[in-house]
C-alpha cells in the first residue's frame, strides 16, 4: 500500500467539502491533542509530534470515518471531548506501520440484517457479538470447537456470533477472515469496525462519551504473570503466549454479552474490553484493546494495535464479523 496521502492532498469533491469542512479546518489548524481530549493517557503519543507518516495516518483515519455521522445531529460534536473523532486524533503510533482503513460503503436504502448482526447507517451489518466457532462437517453438522486452542486446520470453521459463550481467542487475522468467509460474511474493514463500536452518536466508549470503570470487561487476572512469570525476563514467546491454560484462568477472557452496560445504541456488545478484535487490513491490525489494556493504543472504541502481523495469534485475540447488508441476508437464508 502506498503511503497515506495528507488529507489536504485527497481531492475532495465540493459535495464532501460541505461536510468536511469544519473538521478539516480542526485538522489542518493541528488542534493540540490537550485541548480536544484535556488530560491524555500517559502512553498516549499527541499527533503534533508524531513522525509525519504517522500524523497523515491519524488524519486519514479521520477522514475515512467523517461519512458515517456527516447528516447526523449528535449529542456529542466531532472532535469534542468523548467522541470517536478527538479519540482517534488523541493518540498516534510513535513509529509508522501501514494502516489500510478501508471505506465505509454507501448507504442502502431498506437494508438489513439477519438478527446475529446489527445494521450500521443502513451501510453495513456486524455482529452483535464476539466471534465464537463451530466446525462444519462435510454432511452440514456443526461440532463446538474449543475457544481455548488455535482453530484446527484440518477442518472447516465457521463464525457464530451468539450470546453466553466463551468467544474465541488464540486466532489470528488470517483464520478469522476464513471463518468470516465460511458463515458468508467477511472481516470488518479498520474504519467500519470504529463506527460500529462508536454507534450512531459517534461517542468514544460504546456506551458513551465517558470512560466508565467496569461497563466493559476492562480490567481483571493477567495469566502471563500467574503461569509464565518465571520466562518474563528473557521474553515470552509464541509457546506462552498461547498456552491454552491461559483463557481458562478466572478472570480473564468473559462470556459474550456478560456485561450487558457494554453495548452500544445500535446492539453490538463487548467492542471495548474483552478481547482484542482483529480487522481485515492485511497489515495486522486489532481494535478495542483486551480485558488488561483498553488504553495504552488510543481510548476506548480508538484503540488500536498495529505491531503484529495477519497471521499472529495469541490468548488476546479475537474477531468479529461484517457484512454487505444484501450478503448478509442473502447468507442468514442459505444457512
Amino acid at each position: 500500500m502506498a503511503p497515506v496521502a495528507p488529507v489536504s492532498t485527497l481531492g475532495l469533491s465540493s459535495a464532501t467539502d460541505s461536510w468536511m469542512r469544519p473538521l478539516l479546518r480542526l485538522l489542518v489548524a493541528f488542534v493540540p491533542v490537550t485541548a480536544v481530549l484535556g488530560a491524555a493517557t500517559a502512553l498516549a503519543q499527541d499527533p503534533e509530534k508524531a513522525p509525519a507518516r504517522c500524523l497523515a495516518q491519524v488524519k486519514n483515519a479521520l477522514f475515512q470515518i467523517a461519512p458515517a455521522y456527516a447528516d447526523k445531529t449528535r449529542k456529542v460534536a466531532a472532535m469534542s471531548p468523548g467522541s470517536i473523532e478527538a479519540a482517534i486524533w488523541g493518540y498516534a503510533p510513535p513509529r509508522f506501520h501501514e494502516v489500510n482503513e478501508g471505506t465505509l460503503p454507501p448507504a442502502r436504502p431498506g437494508a438489513s440484517c439477519p438478527s446475529d448482526m446489527a445494521l450500521m447507517g443502513s451501510r453495513f451489518c456486524v455482529d452483535r457479538y464476539e466471534g465464537s466457532l463451530v466446525a462444519r462437517g462435510a454432511d452440514g453438522t456443526e461440532t463446538a470447537i474449543s475457544p481455548y486452542l488455535p482453530p484446527p486446520s484440518d477442518k472447516v470453521v465457521v463464525a457464530k456470533s451468539v450470546p453466553g459463550v466463551v468467544p474465541q481467542g488464540y486466532i489470528s487475522a488470517k483464520q478469522a477472515e476464513s471463518a468470516c468467509r465460511a458463515a458468508g460474511k467477511r472481516l470488518c474493514e479498520p474504519v467500519e469496525w470504529r463506527a460500529a463500536c462508536a454507534g450512531s452518536q459517534g461517542t468514544t466508549f460504546p456506551y458513551g462519551a465517558k470512560r466508565v470503570a467496569g461497563k466493559c470487561h476492562d480490567s481483571g487476572v493477567s495469566p502471563m504473570l500467574t503461569f509464565h512469570l518465571a520466562t518474563m525476563k528473557r521474553g515470552w514467546g509464541l509457546a506462552e503466549l498461547n498456552d491454552t491454560r491461559n483463557n481458562q484462568l478466572e478472570g480473564t477472557v468473559a462470556k459474550t454479552g456478560a456485561y450487558p452496560e457494554c453495548v452500544s445504541d445500535q446492539g453490538v456488545y463487548d467492542m471495548v474490553g474483552n478481547l482484542h478484535e482483529w480487522t481485515a487490513d492485511t497489515n495486522g491490525t486489532f481494535q478495542g484493546g483486551y480485558w488488561l489494556d483498553t488504553s495504552q493504543h488510543g481510548e476506548g472504541c480508538a484503540y488500536r494495535t498495529i505491531a503484529h502481523g495477519y497471521e499472529y495469534h495469541d490468548y488476546s485475540t479475537g474477531f468479529r464479523c461484517c457484512a454487505d447488508p444484501r450478503a448478509a441476508a442473502e447468507a442468514s437464508e442459505d444457512r
